[in-house]
């Protein structure tokens, strides 16, 4: 399968920035850090932030077994998953046309709860390195106790679209020949430098996976040129 089924579910109205591709939806996941996760407890809807991980056709969450998103989502309810890029501020010359520059994923599926031991060792380093790429090998192995207090749920994607605008902003005609400044105002996350909690023991430097994190600043913002 190289691209999802539209359906009802997931078809996007503005059809000229839809994606259905598992590549562009794929790439969306895997440059994000924190998740949307919408879901129904007790009659009323819920929607909670969270990291995350992908493994081919699996998003994995993680979080305390005794937390409301396990115990409700373990039960195997449908839940709805965003992942949203904001990449630049679009200023058009009248209020109606400005907008924003954004890479969106949005995800359907049903939860399980994860009870497998290697399944969930496996999500678990998946999520870890997906936060700082290789920091599960630098860290220490979680224990028995741990594992066991830590509820992962797995959600297969049933149904997906991404959503994207790039570019400047688009003005009436008549609108170009005002004195108004338009443009992009260019948005994405900054990593600061790794500062240690004062309990490093001399000579322990700074890791690689801290390194590779601040690597992702490198990453082009999304400015007026775009196309």
């Amino acid at each position: 399968m190289d691209a999802y089924a539209k359906s009802k579910i997931n078809k996007v109205q503005l059809s000229k920035r839809a994606h259905y591709d598992q590549k562009t939806v794929h790439a969306i996941l895997d440059d994000g850090l924190v998740a949307h996760v919408g879901f129904e407890d007790k009659d009323w809807p819920m929607v909670i932030p969270m990291i995350y991980a992908r493994i081919g056709e699996t998003l994995y969450l993680h979080g305390a077994k005794a937390a409301r998103f396990a115990k409700a989502m373990g039960k195997g309810l449908p839940v709805c998953i965003t992942v949203t890029h904001l990449d630049g501020l679009v200023l058009a010359r009248s209020a109606f046309h400005s907008s924003v520059n954004y890479r969106s994923v949005v995800i359907h599926g049903a939860a399980r709860a994860i009870t497998d031991v290697d399944e969930k060792t496996r999500a678990l380093a998946a999520v870890t390195d997906h936060i700082a790429p290789g920091r599960w090998d630098e860290a220490r192995e979680m224990n028995d106790k741990e594992l066991k207090s830590t509820g992962v749920i797995a959600v297969e994607i049933e149904h997906a679209a991404a959503k994207i605008r790039t570019g400047g902003p688009i003005d009436d005609d008549e609108d170009y020949e005002l004195p108004i400044w338009a443009g992009v105002v260019p948005v994405g996350p900054v990593f600061g430098t790794p500062s240690d909690d004062g309990r490093v023991p001399a000579g322990v430097e700074v890791p690689e996976s801290a390194t590779r994190v601040l690597a992702r600043n490198q990453r082009p913002l999304s400015g007026a040129k775009q196309p």
